[in-house]
Formats: structure tokens, C-alpha cells, sequence
């Protein structure tokens, strides 16, 4: 498709552009003008529909709707501004240069202005920065005629009509009504009557991870936001939340690899901030490590009676670490889906003992195995080894598991205590045992 557009305008032939983007969906256009040149761009974005072009722009990337802004007139500039929902301008703005921002500004309304500012205040990564305040509100005495009127005059400008909210007076949330409840419901019936009173909700100052765990976890198309007085001001839909989930999950999984967490794509990331995000727990974990070689140096003695034990360091090192790499790993992913709290350590603990003796002597049984008929060392040489299986096991398992929970309880983000922190850890702890074990069984 950007081959055939070049074409067409090397061609002039904007007719033709125009007929093919007119049924095009928004997140396709988007993508469309992001892979032209940026020198294209603004001419055809210009030959895009009016609200195509409007639902299309809050899509694009930043750098992108930066170069549109950039090219705009005043009366384009207007068009789209006036088109695009609340939180979506609120997303622009922030990724936006200072004087880009200016011109925004300059080209919304007074009280767009206002509600701009107010989601802007609020602390970032909250549900309250998150929101939009374009929603359809109901009042619990109207009737369901009355309330089908009103979103027919409202819900032009609204985010979503499916899902309405029953407010008082002073704006505290009663209840919720969906279209689907009025549709089915007589047209007298006061909505009173059949709205939903237990209303889940989040405040203003809660994780926006947490919004969005409440949305999937419900099936909601949007959760309300209620300020301290549980007034409501916002909602937060699910097409915002679905974009938190890809961003914390990404923020985890740089986490759980050792490097510090990016809010840019890959592509537009340069050497140097790769560096940056990488060389610091590159050389934490470098210099961790060192604690090992002590170790060894620490026990040459033991290592110079008995040379063959050497050869089983690397296993067993690497044994520590996949057991406890496991069991963070899994502790990570349940503490951030809300599965497991601080309180159910003790049935953790439980349940990572019983796993951990179960695969050290899965682990264990098949060394023996392998030591006595392949590498037909002595057996007290074997019993030393899978001893230590089994203790390294049950001891990587319950780091693993424990110190997730700790850092959470502690105010970390858990996903610190990932595959390279606890890898670096246990085989430390790996060689301690393993060597004491030798010691105490071998007599050396």
C-alpha cells in the first residue's frame, strides 16, 4: 500500500489516494503515514476524510503527529483538535516539545483547557491521569425515555454511550445503567429502578495498572473515577487500559532481564541510551559475581584434595539459579496479576518446599545415575553432589520465592529480584553449600 500512495502522488493523482482511504480503518491510516516520508505526510493526511483523519492522528506515534503539527494550518489544526477525545489530547501534549505544546493549546477551547490541566495535575501513572472526562451521566429519577434523549444530546462528544452513570446532585456516583438494561426496560421505568448500585470504581490517586486489572478482571468496557468525596470526574475505557497492560508488561520484562525500563520503541532508542539503560546492572551483577571466585579461592584447599569436584561447579551453580530463576519468575507474574499477598506467604513457602523436593529428587536420582555409570566417580564423590541437588533446590526455590515478595513489601517494583539478580545470588549460595556439604561428608 505505501508503494502503490508514492506512486500516486509522484503522479498527482490525489483523487485516487482519496478514494483509497476513504473506507480505510483508522489504526491502518495511522500506520500508513508513519511509514511515508515525512515530507508526505502532511498532503496526505490532508486527503483523508474529516474524522477519519481525526480518529487516525490520535493513533499515530509521536514523532509523527509532531511532523503533522508542524505542517498544519490553523483551521486543520482545529479540525482535528475539536475531534479528538480528552485523554487522547492529554496523551499528546505530554509526548509533545514545549513550543508544539503552545500551539495545541492555543486551538482548544477555554474549558478543554481546564479539564486538560486538571488530568495533567494528577500524579502520573494514576488512574486520574489517565482518564477522560467524556462520558454520558444519568440521574437515578429520570425515565428511560428521558435518559435515551439525553444521550442522544450528549453522546456525540462522549467516549462510550454503551456503559452510563447515575450521579446526584453533587456528582457522587449512585449506580451504573448500560444501554443494553434501557433497551430491554419500559420506557417509563425510572432508572432508579434498574440501575446497578454495587458499582466498582477506582480513585483518582490508584495505579493505573491496578484500573486496568480491574477491567479485565470484571469484563468491564470502563471503570468510573471518583475523587475523595466519591464525586465522579472520569472514566477509564478499556482501550486505554489495554495500552497500560503492554506497557507494564514491557516495563517487566526489561526489569526481569537487568536493565532499566524505556517508554520508547526499540527503534527510536540509540546506542547510547541502550548503553545507559544496560551498563549500570551489567556491572552490578559483574561485580557480584566476584563473591564467587572468593568462594572458590576460599575452598582451594578442599578443591586441591578432591580435583573431580570441580567438575560438577558449573551444574550445580547453574541448577541454583534455573530453580530459583523458576520460582521468581512465577511469584513475579502472580504478585502483578493480584493472585497472591503478603499474607499467603506461609502457603508459598509451603508449596515451594513440597515443588522444590519433589525436583531435587527428580534432579538428584538422575545425577546418581549419571555420576555412577558415565563419569564412575566414587560413591561418596556422588553422594556429595546430589546432597547438594536436594539443598540447593529447597534453598533456591524459598529465595526465589521470598525475595520477590520482600522487595514488594518493601516498596520495590519485584521484578528487580528477576533471573539475573537471583541467578547471581544462588550461585553464591550454590557453592557455599555444595562446598560445606564436601567438607563435613569427605573429610577434607
Amino acid at each position: 500500500m505505501k508503494d502503490k500512495i508514492l506512486e500516486l502522488l509522484e503522479q498527482r493523482r490525489y483523487s485516487e489516494i482519496a478514494a483509497a482511504m476513504k473506507d480505510m480503518n483508522p489504526a491502518d491510516a495511522a500506520a500508513l503515514l508513519e511509514e511515508l516520508p515525512d515530507q508526505s505526510k502532511p498532503l496526505v493526511f490532508r486527503l483523508f476524510p474529516k474524522e477519519l483523519a481525526a480518529e487516525a492522528f490520535a493513533y499515530m506515534d509521536g514523532d509523527s503527529q509532531e511532523v503533522l503539527i508542524q505542517g498544519f494550518t490553523d483551521k486543520e489544526l482545529d479540525e482535528v483538535m475539536s475531534q479528538m477525545f480528552l485523554d487522547d489530547t492529554v496523551d499528546l501534549i505530554e509526548e509533545m516539545p514545549a513550543n508544539v505544546v503552545k500551539k495545541i493549546l492555543r486551538h482548544v477551547d477555554e474549558d478543554t483547557r481546564k479539564m486538560i490541566n486538571q488530568v495533567l495535575n494528577y500524579p502520573k501513572d494514576s488512574a486520574g491521569s489517565l482518564m477522560t472526562m467524556e462520558y454520558v451521566d444519568l440521574k437515578g429519577s429520570m425515565t428511560v425515555e428521558q435518559a435515551f434523549d439525553h444521550i442522544r444530546a450528549t453522546g456525540v462528544d462522549s467516549e462510550t454511550v454503551y456503559t452510563c452513570y447515575v450521579t446526584d446532585s453533587r456528582r457522587k456516583l449512585e449506580g451504573i445503567v448500560t444501554v443494553r438494561e434501557l433497551l430491554l426496560s419500559p420506557k417509563t421505568e425510572i432508572l432508579r429502578n434498574i440501575m446497578e448500585t454495587n458499582v466498582k470504581f477506582v480513585r483518582t490517586h490508584t495505579d493505573q495498572e491496578e484500573a486496568a486489572r480491574i477491567l479485565s478482571k470484571y469484563d468491564f468496557l470502563a471503570v468510573p473515577v471518583v475523587d475523595a468525596e466519591e464525586r465522579l470526574v472520569g472514566i477509564v475505557t478499556v482501550d486505554d487500559a489495554m495500552d497500560v497492560m503492554q506497557e507494564e508488561a514491557t516495563e517487566d520484562m526489561e526489569r526481569m532481564a537487568a536493565m532499566a525500563p524505556s517508554d520508547k520503541p526499540y527503534m527510536k532508542v540509540s546506542v547510547f541510551e541502550n548503553w545507559k539503560k544496560r551498563a549500570p546492572w551489567l556491572l552490578f551483577l559483574m561485580i557480584s559475581a566476584t563473591f564467587t571466585g572468593s568462594i572458590i579461592t576460599h575452598f582451594e584447599a578442599a578443591l586441591a584434595a578432591n580435583l573431580v569436584l570441580s567438575s560438577f561447579i558449573p551444574m550445580l551453580m547453574s541448577t541454583g539459579g534455573n530453580t530459583g530463576s523458576q520460582a521468581s519468575t512465577t511469584v513475579i507474574r502472580s504478585l502483578s496479576l493480584g493472585e497472591i499477598r503478603y499474607r499467603d506467604i506461609p502457603r508459598i513457602l509451603l508449596k515451594e518446599c513440597g515443588t522444590a523436593i519433589l525436583c531435587g529428587v527428580t534432579l538428584a536420582v538422575v545425577n546418581f545415575a549419571k555420576l555412577m555409570l558415565i563419569d564412575r566417580v566414587s560413591i561418596m564423590v556422588a553422594l556429595v553432589v546430589c546432597l547438594t541437588i536436594l539443598v540447593v533446590a529447597l534453598v533456591a526455590n524459598l529465595v526465589g520465592c521470598l525475595m520477590p515478595m520482600l522487595a514488594k513489601r518493601l516498596g520495590f517494583d519485584p521484578t528487580v529480584m528477576a533471573s539475573p539478580l537471583i541467578s547471581t545470588i544462588l550461585d553464591a549460595v550454590s557453592l557455599i553449600i555444595y562446598f560445606n556439604i564436601a567438607v563435613a561428608v569427605l573429610n577434607i
